[in-house]
């Protein structure tokens, strides 16, 4: 008997012992599988946050490209702008240096002339007003021009620099971006003093200001009349400059 019990106790423990192996691959076999999840849960999470990431870092490419486009042609506006102002400003310098010596010239001449048909004009009171105006223009102060020259041709309407006076008047209302006003101005240098040496330059402002004002036709017939009236005049080749570009 003791060893058939022998045997049975030693089956016994055999089939135990390799229950308790089957049971331990399971257990091992779920740890893997947990283990696995758990890393494909973390490996998807990290895709997902470098993908997010990715998407923020084109918005903002996109966006620094947006920004850099919008200040190129901000700056070349600005440029543009820049370089129109000077060309308008070197073209004035040369106005004024040729001004300056007709101006000279007319102010001998309108000394003469007030001196034997109205002696009660103080010539050099003239000049002094006169170049006190030109002087505001010269210095940007284009309202006080306006003004000053308003107050000289008022004054002085007879006088040999009223011409010029009422041309510069006209620009300094231009220079305050008021063309409509300007036109009116150089339009008395045309009419009243036609012969002058400013009516054809009073013209050419003409021009520039019904132009501005979205006029083609009227800028065209102001440059056309400058050709036919003022051959050979430095505005008249300015004239006919600006009517090949259109």
């Amino acid at each position: 008997m003791r060893p058939v019990r022998i045997a049975l106790l030693l089956a016994v423990l055999g089939a135990t012992q390799a229950q308790a192996g089957v049971f331990d691959d399971d257990e091992a076999r779920r740890q893997i599988i947990d283990l696995r999840i758990k890393t494909e849960t973390r490996f998807d999470q990290q895709a997902k946050a470098q993908l997010d990431l990715a998407s923020q870092i084109q918005r903002q490419a996109d966006e620094i490209a947006r920004l850099r486009g919008l200040l190129e042609t901000q700056t070349y506006e600005l440029e543009t702008a820049k370089k129109r102002q000077q060309d308008f400003y070197l073209d004035l310098d040369s106005r004024l240096r040729k001004f300056e010596a007709q101006a000279a010239e007319a102010a001998a001449q309108a000394a003469q002339a007030q001196a034997t048909a109205k002696p009660a004009v103080d010539p050099a009171q003239e000049g002094q007003e006169y170049e006190a105006a030109l002087g505001q223009f010269k210095a940007a102060k284009y309202k006080e021009a306006a003004s000053a020259f308003g107050a000289f041709v008022g004054k002085y309407p007879d006088s040999q620099l009223a011409p010029n006076a009422q041309y510069w008047l006209g620009n300094a209302w231009y220079a305050q971006h008021n063309c409509a006003k300007a036109i009116e101005v150089q339009s008395v240098v045309t009419t009243r003093y036609a012969a002058s040496p400013k009516a054809p330059d009073a013209l050419l402002a003409i021009a520039t200001c019904q132009q501005e004002l979205g006029n083609p036709t009227g800028a065209k017939r102001s440059l056309e009349t400058v050709l036919a009236k003022y051959p050979g005049t430095p505005a008249a080749e300015s004239a006919q400059q600006r009517l090949k570009k259109k």
